[in-house]
């Protein structure tokens, strides 16, 4: 296992990217990029791959270059007026055995500059797993209570994401978990350091806190009925 995956030079490659985001220029850097992006990032994938199965085996490290875990670099521009080719962080997820894409439920890493992240949870669910999330809050309130108000899951993690104005439809105005009735992503992030990302710490430190929120996980998947 590698004692660091990413380096000063990935972080300055993704920012040249985000000045240069043209065909072009990424073709002529391509080198650059296996060898500061996705050779480091498929090198962690591989290595987590027994981390993440003593924290849940039933979530999956696929170290590929396309349709694994490492998110795709090129962006896609058939919707929305943003038409960059290309994302201009690295995204590693690593998603429930049963999920297809982006919206399974995960762990995540983000690499961006000035915005590195570890994310857990899921984002964005259809509208048929939003309202099982929703009915297992109703039906078991206090198990959710638990799961998000674990001290050692609250010491690091926040939840973020977009929520509904109003109360969902079939759903009391008035019930006492109608904040997070309303929420439609399901995520929980804690911020990392560029300075913790090029580290010897990063691994050691995605593992802890992917363990520090197997509260809010396993939850998640037990709504959804799955296997944690």
């Amino acid at each position: 296992m590698s004692d660091r995956f990413f380096t000063q030079e990935t972080f300055t490659f993704l920012s040249k990217l985000a000045a240069n985001n043209n065909r072009d220029w990424f073709q002529e850097n391509r080198q650059v990029y296996e060898e500061t992006v996705r050779i480091p990032a498929l090198n962690f994938i591989t290595d987590f791959a027994n981390e993440l199965a003593i924290i849940s085996p039933h979530f999956t490290a696929l170290p590929k270059k396309v349709g694994g875990s490492l998110m795709r670099v090129h962006r896609d521009m058939r919707f929305g007026k943003d038409k960059r080719p290309y994302k201009t962080n690295i995204g590693i997820q690593f998603r429930h055995e049963v999920g297809k894409d982006v919206h399974a439920p995960g762990f995540y890493l983000h690499i961006e500059n000035g915005a590195c992240f570890i994310g857990v949870g899921i984002w964005r669910p259809d509208s048929k797993t939003l309202g099982k999330i929703r009915d297992a809050i109703v039906e078991k309130g206090d198990g959710w209570v638990t799961a998000r108000d674990d001290k050692n899951f609250n010491k690091h993690f926040t939840l973020e994401g977009d929520a509904l104005k109003n109360p969902p439809r079939g759903y009391a105005k008035d019930h006492s978990l109608i904040d997070d009735l309303k929420r439609k992503d399901f995520i929980a992030i804690a911020n990392l350091s560029e300075k913790e990302v090029v580290s010897k710490k990063l691994f050691p430190l995605v593992s802890e806190r992917f363990s520090q929120a197997t509260p809010l996980m396993s939850y998640l998947c037990n709504a959804l009925e799955l296997r944690f």
